[in-house]
């Protein structure tokens, strides 16, 4: 489909800078913009790209001030990025959607499923489950026994749901992701290890997105929660009887170890390890490799392993660079105390 600068800024409601007629079918990224195609601005870095860029339509920010001519023509928003996302949405939506059950496919018969929905070939849906109206399950997905998910939910190929567990409204879970797996619970007797059972489930609620091969195990008793909201990149690893909070996100190859709790709006960077039994208070933000090992308190910014305040992070990383020197400095100086100590030991 084509739509012109005008239609977009109607749409977004906001002001076109240039040629309201300029015609787009498609998106690219503004260092690589061809003709025909929208792009966007939100990172400030990127701002020399806009002079050159090829593309024809470019979103951005409202306070964009241009230092030179440009040659596409710009829609201005509140938020470049969020505008992309709105119109990124707005075209997916448009795609063909996949209904029916495939012939390939084995649904129990005990199993309900809702209106509009769509189940590829070689799934496999257990007793008791059931599934909401207008989910998608892609081929090669395996659905345990009583396993509930709700209205609008995708599962795209290869996702494995273990029995028992609950999946709410409007999730995607990617490729490869796997819910409700045993949690790593075992109990040494002697020299051996002996498996605890884990009798528990996973609850995802309203609104999650689990990356490909993402991991959620099952709890020993209760429940692995991850609240409305969590978005969970790819290769990240939560836990048994973990609880993660509302609107919290994390970026790929996050382990989390058990019992652990995340409160609301926390942000984790990629490779952070989170020790087991520990609080992380309410918006906290942790850096890239960060190591966690006691409760951070609400709206924490902590980095490093184990991590410290943000800014003693950076300032201990500007004088790590200087150790061998400063070290080679201070044998030195231990070397000239010695020998002064030792010839005014031999003046007395």
């Amino acid at each position: 489909m084509i739509f012109t600068a005008k239609q977009i800024a109607d749409f977004l409601h906001g002001e076109v800078i240039g040629d309201p007629n300029a015609a787009v079918s498609t998106f690219s990224k503004i260092e690589e913009g061809r003709p025909g195609t929208l792009s966007f601005l939100g990172n400030p870095k990127y701002t020399s790209y806009i002079y050159e860029t090829a593309a024809d339509i470019v979103l951005v920010n409202s306070d964009f001030v241009p230092d030179k001519p440009i040659r596409a023509t710009l829609i201005k928003v509140p938020n470049a990025y969020t505008a992309l996302a709105t119109l990124m949405s707005m075209v997916e939506q448009q795609r063909p959607v996949k209904e029916g059950i495939g012939e390939l496919c084995f649904i129990s018969p005990s199993a309900v499923l809702g209106e509009q929905i769509y189940v590829g070939e070689f799934t496999y849906v257990g007793d008791h489950v059931r599934i909401g109206d207008q989910s998608k399950i892609y081929p090669q997905v395996y659905i345990g026994d009583n396993v509930m998910i709700g209205k609008n939910c995708t599962l795209y190929p290869g996702v494995k749901i273990y029995h028992d567990c609950v999946i709410g409204d409007n999730c995607i879970l990617h490729g490869g992701a796997v819910i409700g797996a045993d949690g790593f619970g075992f109990s040494k007797q002697e020299e051996i290890y002996r498996k605890i059972p884990q009798m528990g489930n996973v609850i995802i609620e309203n609104d999650v997105e689990v990356g490909a091969n993402t991991t959620i195990d099952r709890a020993v008793m209760g429940s692995t929660i991850i609240r409305s909201g969590v978005k969970l990149d790819n290769l990240i690893q939560i836990a048994h009887n973990c609880d993660i909070g509302e609107n919290t996100v994390m970026a790929a190859q996050v382990g989390v170890a058990g019992s652990t709790k995340i409160e609301e709006s926390c942000v984790l960077g990629g490779q952070v390890g989170i020790g087991g039994h520990i609080t992380i208070g309410k918006k906290s933000q942790i850096g890239a490799q960060s190591g966690i090992i006691s409760n951070t308190k609400e709206g924490s910014e902590v980095m490093g392993s184990p991590a410290i305040p943000v800014k003693n992070f950076f300032r201990s990383s500007i004088i790590t660079p200087k150790l061998p020197d400063m070290y080679r400095r201070l044998n030195a100086m231990e070397k000239e105390l010695n020998e002064l100590k030792k010839k005014l030991s031999q003046d007395d």
